[in-house]
């Protein structure tokens, strides 16, 4: 039997609710947007409406509360700590090693890999683990000649398998914990939940290791040979040249104003203003930069001679083509953290900045390489650019540590204070771990350490923080409070054990972990996470039997974001670095999910007595 619908305002936190699991899945709507429209309406909606239940008034402000949500805090305070670590450079002598292991034993050295990354998960955020090793297992993909598909997606996944294991592995973890404290459980210590992880685990890093790669088809990384290389030239105006005596607004009008000059040589090393009304005399050489196609076609259309800029004295021919020496392409991921996220090129005057040619951009969401004017597309995390450039400038580019360069050299020099800013993020951990201190004040003690310390300033800090992860947990616990203190979570407890009635608790326990599961690889794992939660408590109430194993099964259901690219951040780096399609993710991650589902239910059915 059905239970009765609940009161309006109830029904209207769960219409409210669907609203937003939709406005989390839409690509153009970015995620703090969604989670700042949300959170108004719910504050306006009671604030207009008060719900009074029990002579218990539910006051507007207290959504607000999330704003200093001992997780939210704890949150924050590890992505800071984190930070400190890949400021100083302390994970990559561990990298280092890594590259080097895989010239000598490359099926161990991916299995060294995995368990690293999936252990670093453990107590990092999985975003710079992620971030590091993939330039690391490209460059050994580009010096072996083999695809490197097989290797980046197990990668990414094996740090979404290491993040379940602890409290603070994810922020999925430790807002769950805190829920469920606040709800009246007993707050799971740091590797109360470890033994489960590790048994599953075990089994999904061997699938990750033996079978995903055999699933896998070669994929080419998207943006190769997408775009030509670009070359800079001269073009020689003589005497019979039609740009001989007219300006230089009529020149690029007889191209169609599609010629970039980017400057004017005249005589010996005089530069002339590139002002549309100069008139352009015999002799002058403009640098121009443009495909072959192109700058033949523009030599036609002024009547000019096309030399290389290192060679003015053989015109380009067959004997003497275009030469791009020194130049070398490469492709570039944007990160959450990047400068570039959520800004344009032409904003940031970035081809200027690093003296690059942008040849294309590809995104990640869109699945389509942009061309054109390229300045002017708004980048998003896990986006690719095609760069062309100097030996000199991409390693610049590279050591300005705001963009994940995909090429086969990676740099990876130990800092001074490395070793400090280890042993700042071990005594975080271990003060957690021991009980002496919860882990949101270990992690403020942390993020107090690296900036007294100088393992990183307060810019290196802010940049830690993330807008959308913030917002995110602040409208998840405004959500879920409402849904608590209106009976939402009941009616919906309730429901949920109408249906199932009859079965046994585990298979009610393994539907509400695949359910979780589902959810998750559609919208954010900490929004599916925060309102599961209460759920899951009134449905193991309902059925009066322990708590523990229910938010445990939220807990691990949350985390599981293996089949779709979107599911989780790092999966969009991966998808865009590896040129995989999104049919890859459902072949690999959808038998992963089932085997970490089978081997986490086993594990709380024995360790719960179910």
């Amino acid at each position: 039997m059905l239970p009765a619908l609940p009161d309006a305002h109830a029904i209207a936190v769960l219409l409210l609710i669907v609203v937003a699991l939709y406005l989390f899945t839409r690509d153009n709507i970015p995620l703090e947007t969604s989670s700042l429209l949300i959170l108004v309406a719910l504050v306006v909606g009671f604030e207009v409406f008060p719900y009074q239940s029990n002579d218990m008034l539910l006051r507007s402000s207290e959504f607000f509360t999330g704003f200093g949500n001992e997780a939210l805090v704890a949150i924050c305070a590890l992505m800071i700590v984190g930070q400190g670590l890949e400021t100083t450079g302390a994970l990559r002598p561990l990298a280092s090693l890594l590259s080097r292991m895989w010239t000598s034993s490359p099926l161990l050295s991916f299995l060294a890999t995995l368990l690293s990354a999936a252990a670093l998960s453990a107590f990092l955020n999985n975003t710079p683990i992620v971030v590091m090793l993939l330039p690391i297992l490209i460059g050994v993909s580009l010096r072996s000649k083999q695809s490197s598909s097989g290797i980046l997606m197990p990668m990414g996944l094996a740090t979404l398998l290491g993040g379940m294991a602890t409290t603070i592995g994810t922020s999925t973890n430790l807002l769950v914990v805190g829920i469920a404290s606040d709800l009246g459980l007993r707050r799971f210590g740091m590797f109360d939940f470890a033994l489960p992880v590790v048994v599953a685990g075990s089994f999904g890093i061997l699938y990750l290791w033996l079978i995903a790669p055999r699933l896998l088809p070669q994929r080419q990384p998207l943006l190769s040979d997408t775009s030509p290389r670009v070359f800079d030239a001269l073009l020689h105006i003589n005497k019979d040249s039609f740009a001989n005596g007219e300006t230089l607004a009529k020149v690029l009008e007889k191209t169609e104003r599609r010629m970039k000059v980017d400057s004017i040589r005249r005589g010996e090393g005089l530069i002339v203003a590139r002002l549309p009304t100069v008139e352009l005399r015999e002799g002058d050489r403009l640098l121009v930069r443009d495909t072959p196609e192109n700058l033949k076609e523009f030599e036609q259309a002024i009547g000019a001679t096309l030399y290389n800029v290192t060679d003015i004295e053989h015109p380009i021919d067959e004997e003497h083509p275009l030469s791009a020496e020194g130049r070398q392409l490469t492709e570039v991921v944007v990160t959450e953290r990047s400068p570039l996220h959520r800004h344009t090129l032409r904003q940031l005057r970035f081809a200027e900045r690093y003296n690059l040619v942008i040849l294309a951009i590809h995104h990640a969401r869109g699945g389509q390489a942009l061309k054109g004017d390229l300045g002017d597309v708004r980048l998003e995390s896990g986006d690719v650019l095609l760069l062309q450039g100097t030996d000199e400038r991409i390693a610049e580019l590279r050591k300005s540590g705001n963009l994940l360069v995909l090429d086969a050299t990676v740099d990876l020099p130990e800092t001074r204070r490395a070793r400090l800013a280890l042993a700042i993020m071990f005594g975080v951990v271990a003060l957690a771990a021991t009980g002496i201190m919860p882990i949101s004040i270990s992690a403020l003690c942390g993020v107090a350490l690296m900036l007294l310390t100088r393992c990183m300033d307060w810019e290196d800090a802010a940049s830690a923080l993330s807008t959308s992860v913030i917002l995110i947990v602040v409208v998840s616990l405004a959500l879920g409070t409402a849904l608590m203190r209106t009976g939402g979570a009941d009616y919906l407890a309730s429901l949920y054990v109408a249906v199932s009635s009859g079965m046994p608790t585990v298979v009610i326990l393994g539907g509400l972990m695949l359910v979780m599961a589902v959810l998750t690889n559609v919208v954010s794992n900490n929004a599916a996470a925060v309102i599961g939660t209460p759920i899951a408590v009134s449905i193991a109430t309902k059925l009066g039997v322990p708590a523990e194993p229910f938010v445990l099964a939220v807990l691990f259901g949350a985390n599981m974001s293996y089949a779709t690219p979107m599911g989780y951040q790092t999966n969009l780096l991966v998808f865009s670095a590896g040129g995989y399609k999104f049919s890859d993710f459902l072949r690999v991650g959808i038998p992963l999910t089932l085997i970490m589902w089978a081997g986490l239910l086993t594990m709380l059915m024995f360790t719960y007595k179910l």
